[in-house]
């Protein structure tokens, strides 16, 4: 059995150390979980005026998390929070009501940072988004990130054996949760379009 994994960036940047570590977390992922990225940068603001006339960006997007089986974000920290682009495509995915595209969608959080925090705070930020948007985390292993750009390689190689081993085990613990959310995983939840309530 293998799983299509899609992972957003939460920094738009080319030369975001977090891209960097993404290379990383694909080049380490288990062979079961085949890991696509699903852009943001084109995403316009979300505006509730244009939820029932997308742009050719956001339904590409919503069609892109659609076809995943779980979410992977990999993403900074801006002023001890998410990142606005981050929170912009959340909240685009999120809506229409009734067509929110992050539900039930085990998701993964993971972020690295200069700093010695490595995105903890960002990462709470989002746990409480999530859940409210009905997706189920990986809350263990945690992953805070203290970014050292020595040890990673342009082709996604990790040099230090103890990070690679960390990255690796918590891919190898995201794709088990993965699995389990989505052998358990029944329909129905809250945000489904009701036929007889139409708004």
């Amino acid at each position: 059995m293998s799983y299509r994994i899609g992972y957003l960036i939460g920094s738009l940047a080319s030369d975001s150390i977090n891209r960097v570590l993404s290379q990383a977390l694909v080049k380490l992922a288990p062979d079961d979980l085949d890991m696509v990225e699903i852009p943001i940068r084109d995403l316009p603001m979300y505006n509730r005026d244009d939820e029932y006339s997308p742009t050719p960006a956001v339904t590409a997007f919503k069609d892109a998390l659609a076809s995943a089986d779980g979410l992977l974000f990999i993403s900074p920290e801006y002023n001890r929070s998410i990142p606005g682009a981050l929170k912009n495509a959340i909240d685009v995915g999120s809506r229409p009501w009734g067509q929110n595209s992050f539900a039930r969608k085990p998701v993964g959080i993971i972020g690295a940072s200069a700093g010695s925090i490595g995105t903890a705070v960002m990462q709470s930020s989002m746990r409480g988004v999530l859940s409210f948007l009905d997706a189920p985390q990986l809350n263990a292993p945690e992953a805070y990130i203290h970014f050292n750009p020595e040890i990673y390689g342009a082709d996604g190689t990790v040099s230090d054996e103890s990070t690679a081993q960390f990255l690796a085990h918590y891919m190898s613990e995201y794709s088990a949760f993965v699995a389990r959310v989505l052998s358990s995983a029944l329909p129905g939840h809250m945000g489904d379009a009701d036929p007889e309530v139409m708004h």
